[in-house]
């Protein structure tokens, strides 16, 4: 139920703000609770504590945005935080939610589909279920262990916690698996409807402990952008900066950028990625021309580096 979503964002946001972090000061003796009482945020909101209690359990009919920018800031919520919790407070409460039929695949634009073919940066497009959409080569390249399997590209968050192989493709797997988590939450509070998330989140839940921690902790991300660790199995590590880009004319999707710093041993071995990609293609056409099937690289890949 809805009102189960945000009493437990709600209850994990108070948890992890202590009196001394809010200010407070400190009375002495054992808490019950971790973190702040109901009574001290709602002290902190400006709202009384029996709205805050009701409001908490999901029994408030509408929330005015003077309390919504009360609670957030005595919950010190960031940005992507207080947009959640407007999601959650903006789809019914009190019922179970009921997941609609899955919308028919959104198209990328073809404005988005020159952009990535024109970019010299691995690049690809992502929904909010984390689906790729779309990529160009490099990013294909860069990514190949999602490419390389009968039903490629895999989704990222089923490659990320049901794919063995991705603990080897992120040495910060473990920040990888924080984010992924948070993006599917922040994802699911936009749109608690959709069929298809809801699927996948049920089926992540049923198979990854890993994913079911990092799910119970209601963390979201305002979006893709970082740091990535990557240990390619063709040229080795990289280290990538990432950025992502919402598509204002297509809700959900969102243009995700990687580029290693000016003159380094990653912008090399990136480079090298190209070549590999440039050869692997060249390789294929020539297979296709010839009758032989293709390869897709798969079988073409060599030792990398450290």
């Amino acid at each position: 139920m809805r009102n189960e979503e945000l009493r437990e964002f709600l209850t994990t946001r108070r948890a992890r703000i202590t009196p001394a972090r809010a200010g407070l000061p400190e009375t002495g003796g054992a808490r019950r609770v971790a973190g702040l009482r109901r009574a001290e945020v709602a002290d902190l909101a400006g709202i009384s504590a029996g709205y805050y209690r009701r409001l908490e359990r999901g029994a408030v009919a509408s929330v005015s945005t003077s309390v919504m920018t009360g609670v957030g800031r005595a919950l010190q919520l960031d940005g992507a935080e207080r947009d959640h919790l407007a999601d959650l407070l903006r789809w019914p409460r009190g019922r179970a939610v009921v997941a609609h039929p899955a919308p028919a695949p959104t198209a990328v634009l073809p404005f988005v589909r020159r952009l990535l073919d024109a970019t010299a940066l691995p690049c690809c497009v992502l929904d909010d279920r984390l689906d790729l959409l779309a990529a160009n080569d490099l990013a294909q390249a860069l990514y190949h262990p999602l490419y390389a399997g009968p039903g490629a590209p895999e989704n990222l968050a089923r490659f990320v916690f049901l794919d063995r192989a991705a603990r080897d493709f992120w040495s910060d797997w473990p920040v990888v698996a924080d984010l992924v988590a948070s993006l599917l939450r922040t994802g699911s509070g936009r749109d608690p409807l959709d069929a298809d998330l809801v699927a996948l989140v049920r089926d992540l839940r049923a198979r990854s402990a890993e994913f079911r921690t990092r799910w119970a902790a209601h963390e979201v991300a305002g979006d893709a952008s970082g740091t990535r660790e990557i240990r390619h199995p063709v040229v080795g590590r990289l280290t990538l900066e990432v950025h992502a880009l919402t598509v204002p004319d297509a809700p959900g999707q969102h243009v995700v950028i990687h580029a290693a710093a000016h003159g380094s041993a990653s912008q090399r071995r990136l480079d090298e990625l190209a070549d590999w990609a440039e050869e692997s293609r060249r390789t294929d056409r020539r297979d296709a021309t010839s009758g032989k099937p293709a390869d897709r690289a798969a079988g073409r890949v060599r030792p990398s580096r450290p």
